[in-house]
């Protein structure tokens, strides 16, 4: 791919997803280094200027009524630096701190923040570099920035600190810099405040998470057909005239692709004649285009607070282009929490009726025929019995995970920070959310396949009988007992792989 080119224009969803997991490099236009410059120069003039300006000759958050002499500033910026480096807890993933880093770089590439044009490329080349500061899982609030967060990957950018080079060891931050050839940046006036005020950790994690969440989407589209197909279901239900009545695009579009995947198999001929008296499905078959298509509106919302947010320019105080720097409250993650608050509770609700599904499928009394927990030998055997345990116990962590974590503020700050938006917070439960309906869908994909399987000599239509074939390859058929944890995980590989798209 083409280097992504930063400057004033947003960023795509798509520059952000190759950036962060596949190591597309960043470039700094000849134009973009000249704003910055720019804007550079406001701040210049304002260190000089006899009236204090907050954040440029200033201390931060409650100190911020105290004036710093001009000799106590580079100590100043390094301090807030240090100091505000203060996680806690596990390494967060490559892939977030890569997108973190990406979307800092891009708000300092406007020429709204006012830092200079090397401190710009050095971060550049960090990312380039593949070099990745170790950021940790607590410590940002969601407002002012995340500010731990993007402190440690500032803490970085002066050589201090831990990071991981491009092969993923751990080193000290100044050995990585020196090695790379990368000089460690000595902060001026403004520009640790610049590093550090931004929603870049929570946008990033919304930007990944919707894009995963189109490819489970689409997955989960797949397995409901196939347990509709495994359980002698309808496919009326899915005629595109019955949709048209209640015109909601992502149950459309679900209920379309269901009936895609149906068609043209013998095991749903197989009981179309007028001997079938089933009358209409349970709703966990015949409602899956209404939950599944609720889930795509509500990532079509996602993506619109996503995009407006790649097109701000989120830092406290800006430089605006009549030269005035203005103190703001952009930097609160409010837009940001509450949508990812939002994809949450569909991501628990698909899960959940993917968990329903896959129960029908071992409950002799509910599955058409089917043998008791699809068991070789039942009794002896116990089949996907434990398998449903674990899905589940996840769909039951999944709903916790629902609550929402931007109703919970908490003053910091000295009550200067009263009011948080806990969108870092609302990101990391979203992720621990994904990962869960990843191994839900899995789980139905790999009992929905037993028990098409089972319905031979039948044949299941064309594109479901492709996906049990692309599973055959790593996981065995129908038979006595195995060991089931492996087989999971690699149900969970292939879809993580795209592969069954």
């Amino acid at each position: 791919m083409q280097p992504v080119q930063l400057g004033p224009k947003p960023l795509t969803r798509e520059d952000v997803q190759a950036v962060a997991r596949h190591d597309v490099p960043v470039e700094i236009p000849e134009a973009t280094r000249e704003l910055v410059a720019s804007a550079r120069a406001h701040i210049e003039r304002l260190a000089t200027a006899e009236q204090p300006t907050y954040g440029v000759s200033t201390g931060f958050g409650a100190l911020a009524v105290r004036h710093i002499p001009p000799d106590r500033r580079t100590a100043l910026q390094r301090s807030l630096i240090r100091s505000h480096a203060a996680g806690a807890g596990p390494e967060v993933e490559r892939e977030v701190v890569r997108a973190l880093q990406l979307l800092r770089l891009r708000t300092l590439s406007t020429g709204h923040t006012g830092v200079r044009p090397t401190t710009v490329d050095a971060m550049a080349a960090m990312l380039n570099a593949g070099i990745t500061p170790v950021v940790h899982e607590y410590g940002s609030l969601g407002c002012s920035g995340d500010l731990a967060p993007l402190s440690a990957a500032a803490l970085a950018l002066m050589g201090e600190g831990l990071v991981r080079d491009a092969s993923g060891d751990l080193v000290e931050a100044g050995t990585a810099l020196r090695r790379a050839g990368i000089e460690p940046v000595v902060l001026a006036e403004k520009e640790g405040l610049a590093l550090i005020n931004g929603t870049d950790g929570m946008l990033g994690m919304l930007v990944l998470a919707i894009s995963d969440l189109h490819a489970l989407l689409d997955l989960a589209d797949l397995t409901a057909a196939m347990s509709v197909e495994a359980l002698l279901g309808t496919d009326r239900v899915f005629a595109a005239d019955l949709h048209a009545l209640r015109p909601h695009p992502g149950q459309s579009a679900s209920a379309a692709r269901i009936a895609a995947l149906l068609d043209g198999s013998e095991i749903m001929e197989s009981h179309r004649g007028p001997d079938c008296t089933r009358v209409q499905d349970a709703y966990s078959l015949r409602c899956s285009p209404q939950v599944h298509g609720a889930a795509r509106d509500t990532v079509a919302y996602a993506e619109v607070v996503a995009d407006r947010e790649l097109a701000s320019v989120i830092d406290n105080p800006v430089v605006l282009a009549d030269g005035r720097v203005e103190s703001n409250g952009n930097f609160h993650g409010a837009p940001v929490a509450y949508v990812l608050d939002f994809l949450a509770i569909p991501v628990a609700d698909v899960a959940s009726i993917a968990e329903r599904r896959t129960d029908r499928m071992l409950d002799v009394n509910r599955s058409h025929g089917l043998p008791p927990f699809l068991a070789d030998d039942p009794g002896v055997d116990s089949g996907h019995m434990i398998a449903q345990y674990t899905q589940a116990a996840i769909v039951s962590e999944l709903k916790r995970l629902a609550v929402p974590a931007s109703v919970d503020s908490i003053p910091s700050s000295a009550m200067q920070e009263d009011h948080v938006s806990m969108g870092w917070a609302a990101a990391r439960k979203l992720r621990k959310a994904v990962d869960g309906l990843t191994t839900v869908l899995a789980v139905e994909l790999l009992t929905a396949a037993r028990a098409l399987d089972l319905r031979a000599p039948l044949k299941p239509a064309p594109a479901t009988a492709a996906a049990v074939a692309k599973l055959r390859e790593t996981v065995q058929g129908p038979g006595p007992d195995r060991h089931l944890a492996p087989e999971i995980a690699a149900a969970e590989a292939l879809i993580r792989s795209g592969a069954l798209r």
